[in-house]
């Protein structure tokens, strides 16, 4: 299904982005980039960035920075986290290193060590989004 090796396979979403699968046995050393989904069960030394969403099976081991829009991860990561969207830590995760997303959801049972930075998105908002003016006070003369 995946090919000989069954290291990494390319597979059409309906016409939307390719996902790309880097499966379980899977080692690599240097930075990975990718455009759209990819999911990493195997090993990685070195940053992984991509313009969309990178999925960390359980069974990920990474050593180095990852950067995407969306990053949810149930492996080992020995770096920073960082998402221009979310970051979502299942309970399988362990992080060492530091997480910095908009939006960061951490389940119970992860282990985390580091700091973390989650502006949320109505800070977000508020920011972009000018305020409205009160309504004026009304006054009332006695006669």
């Amino acid at each position: 299904m995946f090919g000989s090796n069954g290291k990494k396979a390319e597979l059409p979403l309906g016409g939307k982005e390719a996902l790309t699968f880097l499966a379980r046995g899977f080692e690599f050393k240097g930075s990975l980039t990718f455009e759209g989904t990819v999911r990493i069960d195997g090993t990685v030394e070195g940053e992984i960035h991509s313009s969309g969403t990178v999925i960390l099976g359980k069974h990920a081991v990474i050593e180095g920075d990852v950067r995407a829009e969306t990053v949810v991860s149930g492996g080992r990561v020995k770096g920073n986290v960082m998402a221009t969207e979310r970051v979502h830590l299942l309970p399988s995760a362990v992080v060492h290193g530091d997480v910095i997303a908009p939006l960061v959801q951490i389940e119970e049972g992860v282990r985390f060590h580091g700091s973390c930075e989650a502006e949320g998105r109505a800070k977000r908002k508020r920011t972009e989004e000018p305020r409205e003016a009160s309504p004026p006070a009304v006054r009332h003369r006695a006669s």
